[in-house]
């Protein structure tokens, strides 16, 4: 069972191989008395051939796709379009030799089309490169794609001639290939080429050249640093610039800092640019918290245009508490719990136990009986006379 399943792998992969380096003889070629025959193109050699039955001195090699044309001078029966020009070829081109001799002109045209299932092919291919030479391609099945369709990425790049497949695809729940995670990846052209097989149908391919610098997802500048000059009354804030791995020239960036001034609730942004790896702020309220970031983006050189990541944040400065709104907050604050612990004293019973009641002096005369005036003087009579006897009896003793 095992090499069943081998030997159809091994002719799938074969076809494949062949399909990719195989000559393919043009479509729609017009026949016609032209010296010119038998035009001939090896799409991944991206060269075009073709027989001559007069001699000439030189050709012009015309294609034209994607509503793009671009043509090659050259002295035998051969031209290659060479990568740095060459054009995707996954919507068909056309290809055509022109030659002249003796005031005479003869050409030959030919129409290329991709064979295979229409919509077939994947659908939004993209790439990204991250962290200075990691890259990520990732796409879509084609929507008219068989179930069991299933695709290889390759790729080359422009200064070599060998073909490398993906070594490491990402897979969806249906263990299709969707995507491809790249290693110490190199920053220049290169071709990338997605082919499908399925085992009843042909699948359409997807090709296209990407300059992987406009791709490059910039890092954000490293080592800043904040120094302030209070003579001067100034910060000079100094960076170094992004690393790549194609490029070491300060000169092919810019950058974008931002200043951010922190005043209570309040915050005032201040955006600036500069080529330079440092940046002078002039007036920096120093007593206010400030945060400063920055972002850089290519500049002048093959460096991604797009502005990259930003760095994280530094702070200098130092936050003031103003002290105007201080005092009227204690006051209120401190009214406020005068207020409640009043009031939760009267509540609880705890003011009578703090603060007790001075008790009023008693009434000598408070709850006594109503008393007839003869008879309270008649008794203040007898209480004289009672004391004149007390006074006769002591003044006999002393005798």
């Amino acid at each position: 069972m095992l090499a069943f399943l081998g030997l159809i792998f091994m002719t799938q992969w074969m076809l494949l191989v062949a399909q990719m380096y195989g000559d393919w003889q043009c479509a729609n070629w017009e026949m016609s008395d032209s010296p010119i025959q038998n035009l001939m193109l090896n799409w991944w050699k991206r060269e075009l051939s073709w027989i001559s039955t007069m001699n000439f001195t030189q050709y012009n090699c015309f294609m034209t796709a994607d509503n793009c044309t671009i043509s090659i001078l050259v002295e035998n029966t051969n031209c290659i379009f060479d990568r740095t020009i060459a054009l995707p070829l996954h919507n068909g081109a056309n290809f055509s030799v022109i030659a002249e001799r003796t005031n005479s002109t003869y050409s030959s045209t030919c129409k290329y089309i991709p064979q295979g299932i229409n919509g077939s092919a994947i659908e939004n291919f993209s790439c990204v490169i991250y962290n200075i030479s990691l890259m990520n391609c990732t796409w879509q099945a084609g929507r008219n794609a068989p179930r069991d369709t299933q695709y290889f990425l390759y790729w080359q790049n422009s200064r070599g001639d060998d073909v490398m497949e993906c070594e490491l695809y990402i897979k969806d729940e249906n263990g299709r290939h969707v995507g491809c995670r790249f290693k110490n990846v190199k920053i220049e052209k290169s071709y990338f080429l997605v082919n499908g097989s399925s085992k009843n149908s042909l699948i359409q391919f997807y090709d296209k050249y990407i300059e992987l610098y406009k791709i490059e997802k910039l890092m954000p500048p490293s080592d800043v640093t904040v120094s302030c000059n209070k003579t001067a009354d100034s910060c000079t804030i100094q960076w170094q610039r992004p690393q790549i791995n194609h490029n070491n020239k300060d000169k092919c960036f810019k950058y974008e800092v931002e200043i951010t001034s922190k005043a209570n609730s309040a915050e005032w942004t201040k955006r600036s640019f500069t080529e330079k790896v440092s940046y002078t702020a002039q007036n920096p309220n120093m007593k206010k918290k400030n945060l400063v970031k920055i972002r850089a983006a290519g500049h002048m050189c093959q460096v991604n245009e797009e502005w990259g990541e930003w760095s994280a944040a530094v702070e200098f400065g130092n936050e003031e508490t103003s002290s105007e709104w201080i005092l009227p907050v204690l006051a209120v604050a401190t009214l406020s719990i005068a207020i409640f612990t009043l009031f939760f004293c009267k509540r609880t019973g705890y003011w009578r136990a703090a603060f007790p009641q001075v008790p009023k002096p008693k009434n000598p005369f408070h709850g006594q009986p109503d008393i007839n005036p003869e008879l309270l003087e008649c008794k203040m009579q007898s209480i004289t006379s009672e004391t004149e006897r007390i006074a006769v009896v002591t003044e006999v003793v002393k005798l």
